[in-house]
């Protein structure tokens, strides 16, 4: 519709300085305190975004600060919009301050921490609900808002929140991209180690990440004398559900400064140097929804005499949790390895002929006029573990945003544009 256009735009500004007011609270996960799971400043971020739903009129409430909602009328919801106003960490290289929103006139660019991940989309999501309400666009089901605190890490907040409310029965996340998720590869962690007398090895940060360090000081014996070997191998970093994009510095050191230790010659053997798809440890699964598996190696390191290792696992959907972890964890343990954990999620896949998925495709294509189409990915949205649900935007095809990176970015025109997308699925799919 022109008049949902027309009222966004008519509406920029004001869009533009409220995400500078969301943006200049550093909501990363701090210390729980009583009233605030997730720290303060989580809890800050959506006193803030309720508050401005209800001076929009919309019928706010706030779950022990985990999670917020807002429904635009008193209708039963229909629909649910999940976003989340947490944020990652800064880190470096940021060219400006990341907790003040920068504007770029020639690049159209609105830069700061949580401009697209994900507090852009939950402004357009705002002023989305706002436009249908305020436009009288005739509705027979409601349309809830839902706003959380903790999807960056672990999504305890939505946990939480269902165990309080009951989702309506279609959601989906402005926490993807675009056209549309439909399908995401299991996930499976494990953490292992052994006893390691040899000295010093640190690869890797986190376990969703290939490692792009692998530092070294290993110490051998024999006859009685020890030698000192020291090193480090480079490589780059790239997220653990597309390690073909990066470099392993881990496998990298294992395959040439491997110094003939068993453990380490076990892990060669099992995480080969530049394979990606785990079937050397017995897995390299593959369907023709999701795609390759991917198997990563992404953490090795010492402390109190032993070797410490973690893999990320995305597996597809034809095949289980239970399935993957015996394979993975039988091979870790016929290479001398204890199991310390090993957690994850099922597979989650939608129905792309769906009324409610062919829907969002036919807005997504009306409001762009480019093709809409279903795809999977190895990473998880915000609704992983909720049937039925997809990820719908934000960020829009080919394009880096600089997610979680520094001098993160969504455009002024592509704010508006997200908002437009999401108001005429909120009338298409509650009228």
């Amino acid at each position: 519709m022109s008049e949902i256009r027309e009222y966004l735009n008519a509406h920029k500004q004001e869009m533009t300085d409220f995400l500078a007011e969301l943006v200049a609270v550093p909501s990363v996960q701090g210390e729980a305190e009583d009233g605030f799971p997730f720290g303060r400043e989580p809890a800050k971020a959506l006193e803030i975004m309720l508050k401005k739903c209800e001076e929009f009129g919309f019928i706010i409430e706030n779950t022990d600060n985990y999670a917020g909602s807002a429904d635009i009328n008193g209708l039963a919801p229909g629909l649910a919009v999940l976003t989340h106003l947490d944020v990652v960490p800064v880190g470096s290289g940021w060219t400006s301050d990341p907790y003040t929103l920068r504007y770029e006139p020639d690049t159209d660019k609105l830069v700061g921490r949580g401009a697209i991940d994900d507090k852009g989309p939950a402004v357009a999501a705002l002023f989305a609900a706002r436009a249908v309400k305020e436009l009288g666009i005739p509705l027979k089901k409601g349309i809830r808002l839902i706003f959380g605190t903790n999807e960056e890490n672990g999504s305890a907040d939505l946990a939480y929140y269902r165990k309080k409310h009951e989702l309506p029965p279609a959601v989906f996340t402005p926490d993807g991209e675009y056209p549309l998720i439909n399908a995401e590869k299991g996930m499976l962690r494990v953490y292992f180690s052994a006893e390691f007398n040899n000295g010093f090895i640190k690869g890797g940060e986190v376990i969703n990440a290939v490692p792009q360090e692998c530092t070294h000081d290993i110490r051998l014996y024999e006859n009685g004398n020890v030698s000192m070997n020291y090193g480090g191998m480079h490589g780059t970093s790239a997220h653990a559900s597309t390690p073909e994009k990066g470099e392993n510095a881990i496998t990298k050191f294992l395959h040439f400064n491997n110094y003939g230790l068993p453990l380490l010659m076990k892990l060669k053997e099992l995480f080969p140097h530049g394979e990606f798809s785990g079937k050397s440890c017995g897995l390299g699964f593959r369907d023709e929804i999701s795609g390759d598996m991917t198997c990563v190696l992404s953490l090795l390191y010492t402390e109190d005499g032993r070797l410490h290792g973690g893999v990320d696992i995305r597996f597809p959907l034809d095949r289980t949790k239970a399935e993957i972890s015996d394979i993975i964890c039988g091979k870790l343990r016929e290479a001398g390895f204890d199991i310390d954990s090993c957690e994850g999620v099922e597979p989650h896949c939608t129905d792309e002929n769906s009324v409610f998925v062919q829907t969002l495709l036919r807005v997504y294509e009306k409001v762009t006029g480019d093709k809409g189409r279903c795809i999977a990915i190895g990473g998880g949205t915000y609704v992983h573990e909720i049937e039925g649900g997809v990820a719908f935007g934000a960020e829009f095809p080919g394009k880096n945003y600089n997610m979680h990176c520094p001098d993160e970015f969504i455009t002024v025109r592509e704010l508006i544009k997200n908002a437009e997308i999401m108001a005429e699925a909120m009338a298409e799919l509650c009228s």
